[in-house]
């Protein structure tokens, strides 16, 4: 472990968070962590994506947002950002905005390698590295399973090399749950990312099952399905029972149902709005649904 990924972890141990008070008297002081398996290694369970979010100019107007939505994210104690060179210039704004406001040694940066050939996945991982001024980057993940089997050759290189902490593998659809299997029992990765929500939740019946058994942690990607849960939801009153797990929002209650799970290790909602950044963030605290309420938050997505 090289001094930058010692600070790191001291400070991710370390920061200062908010007291949330819930309806059950219980005050928390720390966002919930969930281990990567791997190492043992604890990450808050509430993350940042960036896809379109993060793609924006170099005006004041477009940048002042996401300033305030990565100083929510840190405030709240979370730590996770994720990214991809297919997100335009998201890894530019992420890296600029965090060595910016000082926070490198507060966050847990991951991004992707999205191209084919063994040459063109080195040079584009050295372009993401750069960008985000990431040394080590905390976790490197080949992005909807693009050329994987010459790209994991190269991450397992650069991990042994230092340059990167752990190696992952994403996809955000169901029909690739066979090919990520497969990878999962040959390879096993530190991490997969997949898409996993209250209305797509196919990843319950083998992915989940899957890494838990293998030891992988897991991202979750599109919680809201691309917004269409709250299109779905916009009409209808939140339901008294939600503060059962202390879920004051619809987002809080849709998150919170993805984390009950606890194969799952982080959530990565993405936005450009710090209110609701800090509405995501709240969801990493207080009570999880149990079984119980589980079952009454999928009767209530298929009574629609």
């Amino acid at each position: 472990m090289n001094r930058r990924s010692a600070s790191k972890l001291i400070a991710l141990g370390t920061s200062s968070y908010l007291f949330l008070p819930f309806a059950n008297g219980q005050t928390l002081t720390q966002m919930h962590q969930r281990l990567i398996p791997a190492t043992g290694e604890s990450i808050p369970i509430i993350g940042l994506g960036t896809w379109q979010t993060f793609d924006v100019g170099h005006t004041k107007e477009e940048l002042d947002p996401l300033r305030e939505v990565l100083k929510v994210l840190i405030k709240y104690g979370g730590s996770v950002i994720d990214s991809s060179p297919m997100y335009g210039r998201s890894e530019k704004v992420v890296g600029n905005l965090t060595r910016e406001l000082g926070l490198k040694d507060n966050i847990f940066e991951a991004t992707k390698v999205w191209t084919t050939g063994e040459k063109a996945g080195q040079l584009q991982i050295q372009n993401s590295i750069s960008l985000l001024d990431a040394r080590p980057l905390d976790l490197l993940q080949i992005h909807n399973l693009v050329d994987w089997k010459t790209h994991i050759k190269t991450l397992r290189n650069l991990k042994d090399a230092g340059k990167i902490r752990y190696i992952g593998i994403t996809h955000y659809l169901e029909g690739a749950y066979p090919e990520m299997e497969k990878i999962m029992k040959q390879e096993k990765p530190d991490f997969i990312q997949i898409n996993y929500n209250l209305a797509v939740r196919d990843a319950d019946k083998r992915i989940l099952p899957l890494a838990k058994d293998k030891g992988i942690a897991v991202l979750i990607n599109r919680p809201y399905e691309g917004g269409t849960l709250f299109r779905k939801f916009r009409e209808r009153t939140l339901p008294s029972w939600a503060r059962e797990f202390d879920a004051s929002s619809w987002g809080q209650l849709f998150l919170k149902f993805i984390l009950s799970n606890n194969a799952v290790t982080c959530v990565i909602p993405g936005t450009s709005k710090p209110r609701h950044m800090e509405d995501n963030a709240q969801a990493g605290f207080g009570r999880m649904p149990d079984l119980t309420h589980k079952k009454k938050l999928i009767q209530l997505i298929e009574s629609i």
